[in-house]
């Protein structure tokens, strides 16, 4: 497992996302992801599922520091007294102590980012989490974010996949030694299935479309992603991608297939930001 060490945070580069996972069913994925190898399971306040998400790993019974746990505040939640409500109603859910990784979700231009970041600061300082983070925060924003945190920020979480190009938040990532974790890091709908140098690389290798895309992730420097399923029998598939490699032609092929301009935020959750 490729092994993302920023600011003394060591991220499974290769997680599970729960987004849209619910009851019963989160709480078996969970715990069969966990057995299959996963060790890192991302979820957030606004998914609903933290309980569920903590029933699975208790139920596992992996020993607690084997595992890497993300959560996220909601944007709506983003003063110092509502953010850090939702750090412990996030800690109190999931039943697991602190979590490794607890995350800004979305930016809030209606809420002074200062405030957000001393409050991100405190959720470490108070002990609810190991280390701090972003998401879905567009590059000139993300500067402004980590000179402003006395704590590093370890990440930005964003979609970003072969079809979405993120070099601008990459870059800042790269200055400001953060990760990036992608999440759809497969596309949606399937969009990336049929593309012609995803398909070639997947014959080339004997892998499937979803296999190629993951390992395209892989091979980028600080870059981690976090794909979802709501079907157990995907989860090992996704898993193994770390016994090849694609080559360089391959790597360039894939990348051309991105869109100089995408969307980084849905406007049904979230203020619209400009990417860049």
């Amino acid at each position: 497992m490729k092994i993302i060490d920023v600011h003394g945070a060591r991220i499974p580069a290769l997680g599970l996302g729960t987004w849209t996972l619910e009851g019963s069913d989160c709480r078996d994925l969970v715990s069969k992801a966990i057995d299959v190898g996963y060790r890192h399971i991302d979820t957030a306040r606004m998914y609903g599922n933290e309980a569920a998400v903590g029933e699975g790993i208790r139920a596992n019974g992996i020993a607690r520091d084997e595992l890497f746990v993300t959560t996220k505040v909601w944007w709506t939640e983003l003063t110092r007294d509502a953010l850090l409500a939702s750090a412990k109603a996030s800690i109190d859910d999931l039943g697991i102590g602190a979590v490794d990784l607890f995350l800004i979700h979305w930016p809030n231009p209606d809420i002074a980012l200062e405030e957000s970041i001393d409050a991100l600061n405190e959720v470490v300082s108070q002990g609810l989490a190991r280390h701090i983070g972003l998401a879905n925060f567009p590059s000139a924003l993300l500067h402004e974010a980590a000179a402003m945190s006395q704590a590093p920020l370890v990440c930005n979480q964003v979609e970003y996949h072969p079809l979405l190009s993120q070099n601008s938040v990459l870059e800042a990532c790269r200055v400001n030694d953060m990760a990036l974790i992608a999440y759809s890091p497969i596309g949606r709908a399937g969009a990336l299935i049929e593309k012609e140098p995803v398909k070639r690389a997947a014959e080339a290798h004997g892998r499937s479309p979803a296999q190629i895309v993951l390992r395209w992730h892989m091979e980028q420097p600080n870059v981690g992603a976090i794909p979802r399923t709501s079907k157990a029998e995907r989860l090992q598939e996704n898993l193994d991608v770390f016994d090849f490699e694609l080559t360089n032609e391959e790597m360039e092929a894939i990348s051309a297939l991105a869109s100089p301009r995408g969307r980084i935020v849905d406007p049904s959750f979230a203020p619209t930001w400009d990417r860049d």
